[in-house]
């Protein structure tokens, strides 16, 4: 790396917890950064921190609240000026590497980029319902960027200083999402408890539109205006998986809602 040597340094941050089956090709793909940093969830119950023990530069343990803390707590621990932010389930490609070496080549321009993953639904590339659009900003200057405030679905933001410039990658994340629905059960119970919290801050009642009209309003959207039929009975079982999030998390505010009211009532 001689032609390399006057570049930024970079950090890679993986969070974990209970990933022995991604971990070791995550922090593989990530091994062209001058530090991989996992911070493993101290209820980890598997393989995991041995696995990363042996591979990566550094690994914490913290106690998970929720995604947003965690990597909050863990950016400040980042050794190098520039982070770039991997899930278990997400490999860097080999284009991507060049894209961020070349960033980091120039230190910038921007202060962070947003790249673009390519879903995988039980081993296939999916193309369509909505899928396709998906894009995180993951490379960003340590000292500048951290997380919305929000238990799921949180994105990077510049608090503090000079306004921030946000540029785009070519390179493509792979991201492996799903393998069975066992595996994927318990993450969509959690991640829809999480969405119905965010969202019962902003929604003081739940109607008809949201238990009926929305629900229905996302799976013509992604499996019709997005293309989800293109990927043929994966799509329609992705759409419908999206739909029935959505009429999830509105049930759960519905049932707070009719919690509270009971609890206000006169005995």
């Amino acid at each position: 790396m001689t032609a390399d040597a006057g570049r930024a340094k970079l950090t890679v941050l993986i969070p974990a917890g209970n990933e022995e089956r991604h971990i070791a090709d995550c922090i593989a793909s990530g091994r062209f950064a001058d530090e991989v940093l996992v911070v493993l969830d101290a209820a980890s119950s598997d393989r995991t921190r041995e696995i990363a023990g042996r591979q990566a530069d550094r690994v914490l343990v913290h106690e998970y609240v929720n995604s947003a803390a965690q990597k909050n707590w863990a950016i400040p621990q980042a050794a190098h000026p520039w982070v770039l932010v991997i899930d278990s389930d997400e490999r860097v490609t080999p284009e991507l590497r060049d894209d961020i070496l070349a960033v980091l080549r120039a230190d910038g321009p921007h202060d962070g980029y947003r790249i673009h993953r390519l879903n995988h639904f039980m081993g296939r590339p999916i193309r369509g319902c909505g899928w396709q659009r998906d894009d995180v900003l993951r490379l960003f200057r340590r000292d500048r960027g951290r997380y919305e405030d929000k238990h799921v679905h949180a994105d990077i933001v510049f608090p503090d200083g000079e306004p921030a410039t946000v540029g785009r990658l070519d390179g493509k994340f792979l991201h492996y999402t799903f393998e069975s629905f066992d595996q994927y059960i318990g993450k969509f119970f959690r991640y829809t408890a999480w969405a119905g919290e965010d969202r019962a801050t902003r929604t003081p009642s739940v109607g008809w539109r949201h238990l009926a009209l929305r629900p229905a309003w996302r799976f013509f959207r992604q499996y019709i205006l997005f293309s989800g039929w293109r990927d043929g009975k994966a799509g329609f079982v992705i759409c419908m998986m999206a739909s029935w999030s959505v009429f999830l998390k509105y049930a759960r505010v519905w049932e707070r809602r009719e919690r509270e009211r009971r609890e206000k009532k006169p005995q």
